[in-house]
């Protein structure tokens, strides 16, 4: 890891804290498995100790860190292309490392999300839970409840039944 010169130029010292704050993210993502966008809120700190930031810099230097990803990531997802179209140029007029370190955090970033929506699709919604906004469709005879607030979810009107799922649209 390569720690920070004093800026002589203000958006290239940024460019290279937002480096740093990625793979400090991926060094501790290696130690504990978590994932990235977590690592990234616990290294916020020692960033902060490591450079001449303040802490309202370092973050937007987080905010900027965890937009790229997921956006990379939802890019992956949704078009079935590979990280170097997202980045809309010939990869090879990058820093290597740097290319390397956000490919690792964009493949990780893109685990997670895979898992977020898996557990979305088997998500299980019962009554006498709470629920936020949205449609929850009755498993037994499909009855729609339109939630417009958060609120308990009553047994299905139509057929008494207790077991719901989530109503998508695509």
């Amino acid at each position: 890891m390569k720690d920070l010169l004093p800026p002589h130029d203000p958006i290239e010292a940024m460019g290279e804290a937002y480096e740093l704050l990625l793979e400090k993210a991926q060094q501790k993502v290696h130690q504990s498995g978590s994932a990235v966008h977590h690592m990234i809120d616990e290294v916020r700190g020692d960033i902060v100790a490591l450079t001449r930031f303040s802490e309202d810099e370092v973050g937007k230097l987080e905010a900027y860190v965890k937009r790229d990803l997921t956006d990379a990531a939802l890019y992956l997802d949704k078009s079935g292309k590979e990280l170097k179209d997202w980045v809309g140029f010939d990869v090879t007029l990058m820093k290597h490392e740097f290319w390397i370190l956000f490919s690792a955090a964009a493949d990780q970033t893109t685990t997670a999300l895979n898992e977020i929506k898996q557990q979305a699709e088997y998500a299980e919604y019962h009554t006498g839970e709470l629920t936020g906004l949205g449609t929850l469709i009755c498993d037994q005879c499909g009855e729609k409840l339109h939630f417009h607030k958060p609120g308990h979810i009553p047994p299905c009107p139509k057929c008494i039944g207790t077991h719901f799922h989530r109503q998508h649209f695509e």
